[in-house]
């Protein structure tokens, strides 16, 4: 062999030996690979079966026959003969049986259906086999998407517990695809087994274009008192909350416990736990500004209903917080059903269900008798004629003027009686001062000159009185308007005039520029156009009051302003919009009224001498 040949073989075997080393890490980090994998499927086949494992949940079996409740997986203690059998049973048989285990119905693991109608997409999970989000297409916003309903889709919505046993953590079975569009009624179904055969089923009942979804929780093999719903998740506001603190703007973002029992729709906010009073409910749910969600039962039940403040942290921002929700009640058949509503609080829609839903827009006030009547049907023509005026001119802005115009022309005869009213005591103020003092000390006296002046001037004794009956009659008309402008979903998005984008909302200009309190979202124009009407407004009404001290009329001026100017800030535009309106009317009105008539002056003298108080006589 030559030193070529030499030299080759030995880098030959060289290479065969790098070869062969490197191969065998290779297929050393391969089995590694390889065992870790498996060691992975093992650990999440082990963390399913531990999920998917009954034996941590009882379920409430009640059937008078059975002397103890039986426990999931355990065998029946009546059966002694059975073990016995099966103690002798041939080694076949054990054979056959072993080979049999070894097959197992597929584990249940984690998933989620989705289910998209007309009106809104709801996710179901299949963990507790509850709603575990809700999205509304009716308040679309800017960019487009849709909002959440659901503060926290990891609890969500709907658990069910069933005396002792709480099915929240239970992995239920569902055979149905990951996203359906309805185009007619669907259902899908959540099954759960324990080791003795019982089942719960949960069915959510799905249709095209309707508002409520249909959930039967079914029971098979069991008879169960009592169940208890638990909404976890809470309700997520859909608009954008202004940054920072206000004086005004919680007010106009709402978060509810809401319910109707006893034929009384009730709207509670607190700040801690509640527990509802006894009664018979026909719903129970949450609310925020536009929209509502509740549980509706086929007929009134007496629930039990617990409700808990939740805080919901948001930097910067004033939100007023969710609730969870506790309904428990009796079994009374062999399944619980109920209507799951998703309401977007449209008046006319949430008003045909025949529930009482539209008083969650409005309400009465306990401190007014019928006014849950009377007040809701002047909100709801108020909200019914600023629909029509939008049917005939496309714009909210012009229907706001035209049903700010109608509203002050109806009322304007019950202002100008009590104008006149004002200015005639005005102009007698001189005389009846004159009257008190000459017969300061005799009442009866002064009484009969009083009644004399009033018959000599063709003035009411009670026109001081009757005066503030306008006042009274317009006051629900200009409360019903200032509740619709401020929570009618019909003004959300919608436009009127030049910068005024959302009447739904502030008309912020400039977000570069806020004033903490006032003005945290930015820069708005129709709250300073509100403080210079106002002032006017306050201006030309208190000139015509009688019997006011100069000063206070200096105040009044200056301080109605003032406190406009911090509510209207965070007001929605709409709202205020309708104001500045109104207060334009006013300022017109009372300068035409008072155009010729000069003010009253009081005399300074009694019978061309100078008055002086008259002795009192007891």
């Amino acid at each position: 062999m030559n030193k070529n040949t030499i030299i080759g073989s030995i880098l030959m075997a060289v290479i065969i030996i790098v070869w062969m080393t490197m191969n065998a890490s290779n297929e050393e980090a391969r089995a590694k690979a390889r065992a870790a994998q498996a060691d992975a499927q093992k650990a999440a086949a082990a963390q399913v079966a531990e999920a998917n494992s009954p034996s941590e949940l009882v379920l409430p079996v009640n059937k008078p026959e059975a002397k103890e409740p039986p426990v999931l997986g355990a065998a029946p203690q009546n059966a002694a003969a059975e073990v016995a059998e099966s103690a002798t049973v041939d080694s076949a048989n054990v054979a056959a049986d072993s080979s049999a285990a070894e097959v197992k119905a597929p584990a249940i693991v984690p998933r989620t259906v989705t289910v998209e109608t007309e009106k809104f997409i709801m996710t179901l999970s299949n963990k507790g086999g509850k709603v575990q989000s809700v999205i509304v297409k009716a308040l679309k916003d800017s960019t487009g998407n849709y909002p959440e309903l659901i503060q926290d889709t990891a609890r969500g919505a709907l658990d069910l517990k069933l005396g002792g046993a709480d099915l929240s953590e239970a992995l239920f079975a569902v055979d149905a695809p990951e996203w359906i569009t309805v185009d007619a009624d669907t259902s899908v179904q959540f099954t759960f087994t324990d080791a003795n055969g019982n089942k719960v089923v949960r069915s959510y009942g799905f249709t095209k274009d309707g508002a409520a979804v249909r959930q039967v929780n079914k029971f098979v093999g069991f008879n169960p008192t009592a169940y208890e719903l638990s909404w976890n998740g809470g309700m997520k506001e859909t608009e954008v909350i202004p940054k920072g603190k206000t004086f005004g703007a919680a007010g106009y973002f709402f978060s509810e416990v809401i319910y109707r029992n006893n034929d009384i729709t009730e709207r509670e906010s607190f700040s801690d736990a509640m527990t509802l009073d006894d009664a018979n409910y026909y719903w129970v749910g949450l609310r925020r500004k536009y929209v509502a969600m509740s549980v509706q039962f086929d007929k009134p039940v007496p629930a039990k209903v617990k409700a808990k403040h939740v805080d919901v942290p948001v930097e910067g921002k004033t939100d007023p917080g969710t609730y969870t929700l506790s309904i428990a009640d009796e079994v009374r058949a062999d399944s619980v059903a109920y209507n799951f509503m998703v309401l977007p609080l449209k008046w006319d829609e949430v008003e045909s269900f025949g529930q009482g839903y539209e008083k969650i827009i409005v309400t009465g006030s306990k401190w007014f008798p019928g006014s849950s009547v009377w007040f809701v049907w002047i909100c709801k023509w108020l909200l019914k004629l600023l629909k029509f005026f939008y049917s005939i001119i496309p714009n909210y802005g012009v229907a706001i003027i035209l049903i700010t115009i109608i509203v002050r022309a109806f009322t304007t005869p019950f202002t100008i009686k009590q104008m006149k009213s004002t200015r005639a005591m005005a102009a007698l103020k001189p005389q009846m001062d004159e009257i008190n003092v000459k017969y300061r000390s005799d009442p009866q006296k002064k009484q009969a000159a009083m009644m004399e002046l009033y018959s000599k001037n063709n003035v009411s004794p009670f026109s001081g009185c009757s005066g503030c009956l306008p006042m009274l009659f317009q006051m629900p008309i200009f409360m019903g308007l200032f509740f619709v402008l401020g929570r009618a979903i019909e003004l959300r998005g919608m436009p009127a005039f030049l910068w005024i984008t959302d009447l739904s909302k502030s008309d912020v200009v400039w977000s570069g520029i806020s004033i903490p309190y006032i003005m945290p979202a930015g820069l708005a124009i129709l709250p300073w156009i509100m403080v210079v009407t106002t002032y006017f407004q306050t201006k030309v009404t208190m000139s015509g009051s009688a019997g006011m001290d100069p000063a206070q009329q200096k105040m009044m001026v200056w301080m109605m302003p003032a406190m406009m100017f911090f509510f209207s800030a965070v007001m929605p535009s709409g709202l205020v919009f309708y104001w500045i309106i109104s207060n334009i009317w006013t300022i017109v009105q009372y300068k035409i009224m008072y155009k010729n008539v000069a003010p009253a002056k009081a005399s300074g003298k009694l019978n061309g001498k100078k008055v002086q108080d008259a002795k009192i006589v007891k």
